[in-house]
């Protein structure tokens, strides 16, 4: 049995429909993915047909907590899948569209130590199936209560690493293009910097965006902060992310998390802008959601600002992220780490933001 009815081909849903006229799996598809039902709710079917796929299509999610903030514009939700792992989904409206964040894996192997789920340690990949569930889940959400919504955007920022689990995130991304009918154009994947990964992504067919959570210019903190730079350093991380832009042309995104005296100091700010301006990348800026697990805050708001105001003025377009949902834990990793996973904070802050004062 499949982990989640997603994970179905049009040929295994062929199989579980044998004896049935043809024309059941192009009813049963559209079902799925075009209205987002249940099999007990496709009125197409036969009564016992829909009992009878209700047992051998399962779904991967079960709920486990779901939060609301932001005036109903954010919701958060906690699963548990069949195997006891659990993974986050958030899906946040804007004025102009409608963003679902999703897992690629039960917690992460990165080793970020200021990200919650990083402090929690890795528990498996997730399946295309339980990726795709989550979109769809956030799909029907949206298009619920008293102003419905269509789902625009999906972005792989939720827990683990996109890159990690490229096969499955990438047929995923397929499935999600081709049978959710969202364009590729408005698809992202967050990356720590696994280099293979960006260059499989630049030969692939489809023009989906790259976002690169760096957080520090330099190795020396870059290894610190995200250890997989020690494999990867920023060297051959921006000649992949060359590779990428010359061969999609869409725009590059960096991710920075702002930590109060460790990544937001002017020196900082000119390192990211001369990386910013080589490969022509826009800079979203991420206050630092506070994590149980890390002993340092997230930098204050003057100093956002301070930071977001120097790399303009070195011409980079640069952006603050508003925190969506902070009173729900919607920092990726932290509902899970408040309803069962227990962090483990590190051994101390990074050697070289302990050794540096502020400019």
């Amino acid at each position: 049995m499949p982990a989640s009815r997603f994970d179905l081909s049009r040929d295994d849903l062929a199989g579980l429909l044998e004896g049935e006229p043809r024309y059941r799996v192009e009813q049963v598809w559209t079902a799925l993915y075009a209205h987002h039902l249940e099999p007990g709710e496709m009125t197409t079917l036969p009564k016992a047909l829909r009992a009878r796929l209700t047992e051998v299509m399962p779904c991967a999610l079960s709920p486990v907590a779901e939060s609301v903030s932001d005036d109903g514009d954010t919701v958060k939700w906690l699963w548990a899948l069949a195997d006891g792992a659990s993974i986050e989904t958030v899906l946040m409206h804007y004025p102009d569209r409608s963003t679902a964040c999703v897992s690629t894996q039960a917690g992460c192997a990165m080793a970020c130590g200021f990200c919650a789920t990083g402090q929690a340690g890795f528990e498996r990949n997730l399946s295309v199936g339980e990726i795709v569930e989550q979109v769809v889940r956030a799909s029907r959400r949206a298009g619920e209560g008293p102003t419905p919504r269509r789902l625009s955007n999906v972005v792989f920022m939720g827990m683990g690493e996109p890159l990690a689990n490229y096969d499955r995130v990438w047929a995923a991304i397929r499935r999600i293009h081709a049978d959710l009918g969202l364009s590729a154009r408005h698809l992202t994947v967050s990356t720590v910097g696994i280099v293979p990964g960006i260059r499989r992504m630049a030969a692939e067919d489809l023009p989906v965006n790259l976002a690169v959570s760096l957080h520090a210019a330099n190795d020396v903190l870059r290894d610190e902060l995200v250890p997989i730079n020690r494999r990867y350093p920023l060297s051959e991380l921006y000649a992949a992310c060359e590779d990428h832009l010359r061969s999609k042309n869409r725009r590059l995104s960096f991710e920075w998390a702002l930590i109060d005296g460790v990544n937001d100091r002017r020196t900082d700010a000119e390192e990211l802008a001369a990386a910013a301006r080589r490969l022509r990348a826009h800079v979203n800026l991420i206050p630092l959601n506070a994590t149980p697990g890390w002993p340092t805050a997230g930098s204050p708001p003057e100093r956002v600002e301070a930071f977001r105001d120097r790399l303009r003025s070195l011409g980079v377009n640069a952006t603050v992220r508003a925190n969506r949902g902070t009173e729900i834990d919607a920092a990726c990793g932290q509902l899970r780490a408040e309803h069962q996973v227990t962090l483990t904070a590190p051994s101390r802050r990074p050697a070289r933001a302990a050794r540096a004062g502020r400019p």
